[in-house]
């Protein structure tokens, strides 16, 4: 199975991450892909963290251009030679070259159509789904390339926070153990996708089999991170290196607070905004472009 850890041999070999994304996403969920694009052949390796190494390491806080010639000698050549070439495709809807809108005023730009050749089942090794609007609707063409991959043996398919409901669509959680944001667990519940069991109210993260989900948000970089420890794509001494750089990966799968916890939290600073729109006669704004 794909997202097993076997022994990886040094040499070159290429991992290939399609980022699905046919409504708009939250960008921080679809920001957990630079986890794994951070561990590529193609990233900073033999600049970027050898600059953080020469940084932190040798204690030079600025360094000057004669001394960023140094800098490829500082990362070990085994290093470098062990981290796969990472690509990165971001499929939607959108043609390639159109825009894919993002939260926060943000977007970006699509490699592939979900139809294009070059992204078909069996192209990709791994596919990340960032979450979107709960309440969207998606095109029964995107939901079948999406469970085609699913489908396809070797691929892993990666869900973030509200991931959940798109591959609850497109019948990822029929049978499965699923996580998604533990604030709206009855929501997916609801949905009646199949599942076998819903654990966001305990975990970050969840795996069963190729299907690998998150709750909220940010815990997508703590399944990302988990993620690249399990997988062969990843070798283990690449993937320690980057998580610790990142500073990902450190916390554990289970919440440290209980969902009851959860619930009276978000309660009382609900409360909180209610007393003070009545006390001080604040109103609701209207919302601007996001």
């Amino acid at each position: 199975m794909a997202s097993t850890k076997e022994s990886s041999a040094a040499g070159e070999h290429k991992v290939r991450i399609g980022v699905f994304i046919p409504a708009e996403s939250q960008l921080l969920d679809a920001a957990t892909v630079d986890i794994m694009g951070s561990m590529s052949r193609e990233c900073t390796f033999t600049y970027s963290m050898s600059r953080l190494i020469f940084v932190f390491c040798l204690g030079v806080s600025k360094p000057q251009p004669t001394d960023l010639g140094l800098l490829p000698d500082l990362m070990p050549k085994a290093v470098v030679d062990l981290a796969p070439s990472v690509e990165v495709r971001f499929v939607g809807t959108a043609r390639a070259g159109e825009t894919i809108k993002l939260t926060s005023n943000e977007s970006i730009v699509a490699t592939d159509r979900y139809s294009d050749a070059g992204v078909a089942p069996g192209t990709l090794d791994i596919v990340l789904v960032p979450g979107a609007d709960p309440s969207s609707t998606y095109d029964k063409a995107a939901l079948d390339w999406l469970a085609a991959h699913g489908a396809t043996p070797g691929v892993d398919v990666l869900s973030v926070c509200t991931g959940a409901f798109l591959c609850g669509e497109a019948g990822l959680l029929k049978g499965r153990t699923a996580c998604g944001p533990r604030g709206v667990q009855d929501m997916i519940r609801a949905k009646g996708y199949g599942e076998k069991e819903l654990v966001g109210h305990k975990y970050r993260w969840v795996q069963d089999g190729n299907f690998w989900s998150s709750g909220g948000v940010t815990n997508g970089n703590d399944m990302v991170a988990a993620y690249c420890r399990a997988s062969a794509r990843f070798p283990d001494p690449v993937v320690e290196i980057v998580c610790e750089m990142l500073e990902v990966g450190d916390r554990a799968q289970a919440y440290d607070r209980g969902q009851s916890a959860f619930i009276l939290r978000v309660a009382y600073n609900v409360a909180r905004a209610w007393l003070t729109v009545a006390l001080t006669g604040r109103k609701q704004s209207t919302p601007g472009p996001t």
